[in-house]
């Protein structure tokens, strides 16, 4: 065979394939996993138009069936007005007999673009290996081993050799004599050896080979990394976090190395069939020269066959919007005498709070709730005493500049921590099922029998810090002084923009419990990078109580008053329990406090146990809380808790505005006055940090349901954890799964979670709303491309901002 020098890879082609590898969004590891917008990468364009193209490049589904829509439409959840309106958005204008009938013919989207593998796979003879399922596993198996984080020696030997992704592959994929067989095709691995070692060197070959111009290269690069999406998403953290601070995996483009290794297959099956079947290599050619030329006609069609789903969709969102405004403008806030309240709790925006703060409000007048983003400011990490473990405390966008640590530690602890971490790392590995059972006998199997009949909480490690101590904080090694403190203290009570002070100000984070549950970070609170709050509230708590450092908040005009305290606290989302730390000082909870807590507890316990188990509202409180702490410790519970499912709106407003609605544990509440922010500085920073959370929230879970295949995980009872902490396998191979399981999603009979795009409500002017929004690119994608909506809620009317105009609400 003659080995072809490839031409040069243009500039240009380059750019182009960058730019495909940069349409992949990030996907967190299992230790520190966070919701995330799956097509975070294209919010610069209409969702609308993004959902035709991937319709069109991958089968990919950005909205329900037709059935599912209908169904809410008889149940009464979609209103004929809303339909209509959803309709007139997209041209279509009947009468609403005519128009309900046009929308449920059935629509059927064409065929989807198909790469050479799987055109190939259209002549493939029914006993012979699927090459699309054998390439999605071959390079799948091959990642997990090449970035699994259980083995330090092969992932330094990888290192050590310098070898990127491609590289590595193509070296082990040559000494593979397996290929040939599993496939039954004869010497199918000489076609490995005649691939050029360099990554450029590959692409420009593929491009000459396969004909592909401009057009069709972009499409069929973002069609091969879609093809392997959950790697793909995964390889694009790395590239997001530079590698974890690792130099060597910082260097490369980890997406790029993937989508080398799936176009070298490409043209491995297409020089492959051209040598050994020259009328199937033929007809293949034609099918791809015909899908080449087609690719706005492909797209077209697709864009004809979802226009009623889309319809269907919108009609959905205005009507949830029309129910939650109708909530808002309805009922008045009752008028409250101005009193300095004995209680302020300020939780995190989580929508699992509103549940628990709106049961906490109940108990007293005399309290009030606040919402703030859960990590409450601080740009820490936590790095455990005496231990070379580190985590983030931030949301997933940004980076930490202070290191927190106890001052004092427990070494036993710490010991524990290493081996538990070690056991955890073996007993989670995809073959170790059999192997840890069989490996330590009755004796595993007697703490399986035990956990069933008697569980107990099983907790994070990392979580049992030292109790009752203080905390050292550093930058860049340094530690800082009381002056630094003061002004890190200075800038958080500036944004929770406090204008009393009660004698106790509870910060509370939140953190979730569960046993033998692989995505338990995603429970946990995705303000501080998906772990429990509990490091920041500590910290803050700590921080606001040094004396020094309120001496010198009070030379700097910040007064709080000298018997007030700051009290951490944690919420158990998945137990509705609230635990206090009384560490620096701060004040014991007395009786009235603790009564206020439980009766809270009691309450939201009894709203939740609705969706997760029914036969629970006719028990007792106390039986109650005890089968909620049952289900949270038993490590074959698929769903202790529904998370953040059917999120649907972030209200950015004073509490007092919300304070006496129920709003069903939907709304992410952020505190906002705009009295107190002249300058609309702190609104600024809202919209660019907390409202990009929550949309990226809640577009996890919107699509982790309209395509749980891509943009979901699966059958959460499958999971098998690869390399330790990179993601899971449903089963023991396929593409990596990321996104939500079907548990997080569904109670088997219906939807817990309905898929509609994020509703953003301000209590703020216009034309400041405006001005962020102009000034910030991603706010204004984000509105005027469709991928949220936002609203400005003045008093009984509400105002809809899109596309530099204000329209009335309907």
């Amino acid at each position: 065979m003659t080995i072809k020098t490839p031409n040069t890879l243009s500039m240009q082609q380059k750019d182009l394939l960058l730019d495909a590898t940069s349409t992949i969004a990030p996907h967190w590891p299992l230790d520190k996993l966070i919701a995330v917008n799956p097509l975070w990468s294209l919010v610069n364009k209409p969702f609308d138009q993004v959902s035709d193209e991937l319709s069109a490049l991958a089968g990919i589904k950005t909205h329900l069936p037709i059935a599912s829509y209908r169904t809410w439409f008889e149940e009464g959840r979609i209103s004929q007005d809303s339909l209509s309106r959803a309709a007139h958005h997209y041209e279509i204008d009947m009468t609403p007999h005519a128009l309900l009938e046009h929308l449920t013919q059935p629509s059927v989207a064409p065929t989807p673009w198909r790469n050479i593998a799987d055109l190939a796979d259209q002549q493939r003879p029914a006993n012979k290996m699927s090459w699309h399922d054998e390439i999605t596993h071959q390079v799948s198996q091959f990642c997990a081993a090449h970035y699994q984080q259980q083995s330090p020696t092969l992932r330094q030997q990888n290192i050590d050799n310098e070898l990127d992704l491609y590289s590595h592959w193509l070296e082990v994929t040559n000494e593979d004599k397996g290929l040939s067989i599993i496939m039954g095709e004869a010497k199918l691995t000489h076609f490995f050896h005649d691939l050029p070692s360099s990554k450029d060197e590959l692409f420009a070959l593929a491009l000459e080979e396969l004909s592909l111009d401009d057009q069709a290269l972009h499409f069929y690069a973002q069609a091969l990394l879609l093809d392997i999406n959950g790697w793909s998403s995964y390889l694009a953290y790395l590239n997001w976090s530079k590698g974890d601070n690792n130099e060597n995996l910082a260097k490369e483009n980890h997406v790029e190395s993937l989508l080398a290794i799936k176009m070298a297959w490409e043209l491995v099956i297409w020089r492959y069939l051209k040598h050994t079947s020259l009328a199937l290599h033929d007809a293949i050619e034609a099918k791809w020269s015909a899908q080449k030329s087609a690719i706005p006609t492909l797209i077209q069609a697709h864009h004809d066959a979802l226009l009623a789903s889309k319809v269907w969709a919108l009609a959905l969102e205005y009507s949830e919007q029309s129910a939650l405004e109708q909530t808002l403008t309805s009922a008045k806030p009752p008028s409250i005498e101005p009193t300095t309240p004995e209680l302020q709790a300020i939780f995190c925006i989580d929508v699992r709070s509103e549940v628990f703060r709106r049961a906490l409000e109940k108990q007293s007048n005399k309290i009030q709730t606040l919402g703030f983003a859960g990590f409450f400011g601080l740009p820490i990490e936590y790095k455990a005493k005496d231990s070379h473990y580190a985590r983030p405390q931030l949301p997933g966008l940004l980076a930490a500049s202070i290191t927190a640590t106890e001052l004092t530690s427990d070494k036993h602890h710490v010991n524990h921590q290493q081996k538990e971490a070690r056991w955890h790392r073996w007993g989670h590995a995809a073959p170790a099922s059999f192997s840890m059972v069989e490996s330590m006998g009755w004796w595993y199997a007697f703490k399986m029998f035990k956990q069933t009949l008697f569980s107990k909480r099983q907790e994070h490690p990392a979580n049992r810090l030292a109790p009752s101590t203080g905390w050292q904080l550093t930058q860049q090694g340094v530690a800082l002084t009381d002056q630094d403190k003061a002004d890190l203290a200075k800038a958080i009570l500036d944004n929770l923009n406090l204008t009393t002070y009660a004698p106790i100000v509870m910060l509370v984070g939140h953190g979730s419990h569960t046993s033998n549950n692989l995505h338990a970070a995603g429970l946990e609170c995705g303000a501080c990078g998906g772990q429990s709050g509990e490091v920041n509230v500590r910290v803050l708590a700590s921080l606001l109580n040094d004396s020094k450092v309120r001496t010198l908040l009070n030379n700097m005009g910040v007064n709080i008053p000298t018997d007030t305290q700051f009290v951490a606290a944690l919420h158990n989302t998945t137990t509705d329990q609230l635990t206090c730390f009384d560490t620096n000082g701060s004040k014991d909870i007395n009786s009235t406090l603790a009564n206020w807590f439980e009766q809270a507890q009691f309450l939201a316990q009894q709203e939740r146990a609705a969706k997760l188990d029914s036969s629970l509202l006719n028990t007792s409180d106390q039986q109650r809380s005890k089968a909620f702490t049952k289900r949270a410790n038993d490590w074959s519970q698929v769903n202790p808790e529904w998370g953040l499912a059917n999120n649907h709106s972030f209200i950015i407003a004073p509490r007092q505005q919300t304070r006496h609605l129920d709003l069903q544990g939907r709304s992410f509440l952020h505190d906002y006055d705009q009295h107190n922010d002249p300058d609309f500085s702190i609104l600024e920073r809202i919209l660019t940090a907390p409202m990009l959370v929550t949309h990226w929230i809640n577009m996890q879970y919107n699509l982790s349901v309209t395509d749980n295949f891509k943009f979901g995980c699966g059958n959460k009872v499958l999971h098998n954890a690869v390399g330790g902490n990179i993601g899971v396998f449903e089963g023991n191979g396929g593409d990596l799964r990321i996104g939500l399981s079907m548990q997080s999603l569904s109670d088997g009979e219906k939807w817990m979670h309905t898929p509609v795009r994020l509703a953003v409500y301000i209590a703020a002017p216009k034309a400041a709303i405006a001005q962020i929004a102009a000034k910030h690119d991603i706010v204004s994608q984000l509105i005027d491309n469709g991928w949220l909506y936002l609203f400005q809620w003045e008093g009984d009317n509400i105002q809809r901002f899109f596309q530099l105009q204000w329209q009335a609400a309907e």
